[in-house]
């Protein structure tokens, strides 16, 4: 009976045991120090634009013309 409950435990403990350890976070090479901003951060002014529909300047050719037209919009 002991060999039984022996052999069940096991079965149970083997696959915890076999699973992969779980690996260290990458330590960071050099600290990089980030200084404060000494201005606080100034929100952007609302265009008056800002409710109108921007969905024309998906039509421009390139990706850098609808970006241009688009931050109209902003």
């Amino acid at each position: 009976m002991k060999h039984i409950v022996f052999f069940a435990m096991l079965g149970f403990a083997l696959p915890a045991l076999g699973q992969a350890q779980k690996p260290e976070a990458a330590k960071p090479v050099a600290k990089v120090e980030m200084k404060a901003s000494t201005k606080p951060a100034v929100a952007r002014k609302a265009s008056p634009k800002r409710q109108e529909d921007a969905r024309h300047c998906l039509d421009r050719p390139t990706n850098t013309e609808i970006i241009k037209c688009a931050e109209e919009y902003l």
